[in-house]
């Protein structure tokens, strides 16, 4: 759901030099004239048909001109099905999301924020049900709580991502309704703007989603993701509401995993009640026991390193946190900084050194043990959930120790 806004300079060069050869196929200026003929053909009616008004559509097209600039594009010319950048080339494993200064800042300011708004955040709470410490801290994880930059005019960057885009079809809807919002939210043109690859404001909403979950909930009659902070807070809130948060249940907690109890057993799919975590051996970190006044509550093994790293039980909404971003790492992060902002301490468990292979070694393994019939979810080189449970898997059934994480000579190994 959330995009991040940081440039990304290298992934940015590399995307200009693999169009740079296609642009030669078709000159820019070919491309920009095709531009306008798209504009004019395609998205002014499919944006009257939905409700945008030809003056909205004169203000908001006038003088357009594609961003050759943004990465991921594949401009008229380009050869088809190139490999998706690998964004991280050596991968260097999740210890780096969790990084202890970055986390500590997060937590001095949210705090802060906390208390400058006291009032707002208990009424949001009060409304939507979800924490003042989960707001506040999504807020500083796609924001830094509304001091990071917001660079792009959204319709420029959406109009170009739709046009020519890797995945322009993904796009169009997004640009239809960011005009939608430019006629019936009375946010002026200058002020919206976004992410490089077209997400909105402080919460990082797509404008798809900021039609259907933004708020207004200061009245001044403007539903303003960019500046009102009441709106930031509620919007957010909305949305995990609309996604099924469940109030009065924590995210999760960090838990320590017996050397008997096979790594392999998470996911959202494998779900078990409290009680029988509890029956297993697992405990809390601080050696609580897991069940509490609810064994019956069903909770989920969530371990984004395998036994390279922390490991968790975690709640229903810790995957209402996934919708806000698809990252286990992401989700955890939230969950762990709004568990600090009220005044927890730092993950207990260590997160080993891992890493030394690329996305394309993880990708080339998922598709062996795809076409054996495997389930590891998606094939994109990335370690979720479900590859992490086919590596397990797999370890046990070839008699080794399951670690439910790669290195460089296992995925060799994994046939």
């Amino acid at each position: 759901m959330s995009r991040r806004f940081s440039l990304l300079p290298a992934l940015i060069g590399a995307a200009m030099l693999a169009f740079a050869g296609a642009a030669s196929a078709q000159s820019q200026g070919a491309v920009e004239a095709s531009f306008q003929q798209w504009l004019a053909a395609k998205v002014v009616p499919d944006a009257k048909k939905a409700g945008v008004s030809q003056g909205t559509l004169n203000a908001a097209l006038a003088g357009l001109t594609l961003d050759w600039k943004l990465p991921d594009l594949a401009p008229p010319g380009a050869p088809k099905g190139r490999e998706e950048p690998q964004r991280q080339a050596e991968f260097s494993g999740p210890a780096r999301y969790f990084n202890e200064a970055k986390l500590a800042g997060l937590t001095t300011a949210g705090r802060a924020r906390t208390q400058q708004w006291s009032k707002t955040l208990a009424a949001i709470e009060k409304r939507y049900g979800v924490p003042a410490s989960i707001l506040v801290a999504i807020w500083g994880r796609e924001s830094g709580y509304g001091a990071a930059k917001i660079p792009y005019p959204a319709i420029r960057t959406l109009a170009t991502e739709a046009f020519m885009g890797a995945r322009k079809a993904s796009f169009y809807p997004e640009l239809i309704a960011a005009l939608q919002i430019l006629e019936g939210d009375h946010i002026p043109l200058s002020e919206m703007r976004s992410s490089w690859a077209g997400a909105l404001g402080q919460p990082q909403f797509m404008p798809t989603k900021y039609l259907t979950t933004a708020v207004d909930f200061d009245g001044d009659g403007r539903r303003d993701i960019w500046e009102s902070v009441p709106d930031v807070l509620a919007s957010i809130a909305n949305y995990l509401k609309q996604n099924g948060w469940e109030p009065g249940v924590g995210w999760g907690v960090e838990v320590v995993l017996p050397a008997g109890v096979a790594c392999s057993l998470e996911g959202p799919d494998q779900g078990k009640p409290l009680a029988q975590w509890e029956a297993m051996g697992i405990r809390t970190v601080d050696g609580k026991p897991l069940a509490g006044r609810n064994g019956k509550r069903i909770g989920h093994l969530m371990m984004p390193a395998g036994r390279h790293g922390p490991a968790f039980i975690v709640s229903k909404n810790f995957y209402i946190l996934k919708t806000y971003n698809n990252s286990d790492l992401y989700a955890l992060f939230i969950g762990h900084l709004g568990d600090r902002i009220r005044g927890g301490g730092a993950i207990r468990g260590t997160w080993d050194d891992v890493g030394g292979f690329k996305r394309s070694d993880v990708r080339a393994m998922q598709e062996r043990l795809t076409a054996r019939g495997v389930d590891v979810g998606n094939v994109d080189g990335l370690v979720g959930y479900k590859t992490r449970i086919a590596i397990g898997e797999w370890q046990q059934a070839n008699g080794r120790a399951d670690t439910c994480f790669p290195d460089a000579a296992l995925l060799k190994a994994i046939r």
